[in-house]
């Protein structure tokens, strides 16, 4: 009889709901195994979503100033498109490339003025990087994620502003030092140091 009375609420329900339970729900049902499909299914589909980041942003080669520079500050390195694509190879050796293209995506997002682009521009940034089922979630506080929440109501070119000034800090505290002592930025700033003494 006891087991007549449970099995009801336990066994069956369970397989037959879950599905549509982590459809909707935001809170942490990722350990299912459905939702786990979903989002190897998800991540090899993703790479269209925001297709106007590119693998790495077309610029010319750097000199030995510029890489020099990118050392004194990091405002310099981020204001280079030559930096930034070195600064972003650095952070996929880290996994952690989602904070610059994150930080890319909401630059683009600035330039944006149709309110129709815009609103698919921020959802795509809030599903890639905001969403806690996203796996290139970025690391934002509680007070930074409800504002955004928030502002996603009706969202504009500067909804993220708070959260990229959060990661662009990360980043600079973070990575940044890290970089200036890595294999990948001294090797660049050799060779680059090189070919102009040939030249």
């Amino acid at each position: 009889m006891s087991r007549h009375e449970t099995s009801p609420t336990t066994v069956q329900p369970a397989s037959h709901h879950r599905p549509n339970a982590c459809c909707f729900c935001w809170c942490c049902c990722c350990s299912c195994s459905w939702n786990e499909d979903r989002e190897r299914a998800w991540r090899a589909s993703r790479e269209t979503k925001l297709e106007t980041i590119p693998n790495c942003e077309a610029c010319a080669k750097p000199t030995p100033e510029e890489v020099q520079g990118w050392a004194q500050s990091f405002d310099k390195l981020m204001k280079s498109p030559a930096g930034r694509n070195v600064f972003r190879e650095f952070l996929r050796t880290e996994y952690s490339e989602e904070n610059m293209l994150f930080w890319l995506a909401c630059e683009e997002l600035k330039t944006e003025c149709n309110k129709h682009t815009i609103d698919e521009k921020a959802r795509m940034i809030y599903e890639d990087y905001i969403s806690i089922l996203s796996p290139k979630e970025v690391s934002l506080d509680s007070r930074v994620r409800e504002v955004i929440n928030r502002k996603m109501q009706e969202p504009s070119s500067h909804t993220f502003d708070d959260a990229q000034l959060q990661i662009y800090t990360l980043m600079h505290r973070d990575s940044y030092p890290r970089f200036l002592n890595s294999a990948i930025y001294k090797s660049l700033l050799q060779s680059v140091s090189h070919s102009s003494s040939e030249s």
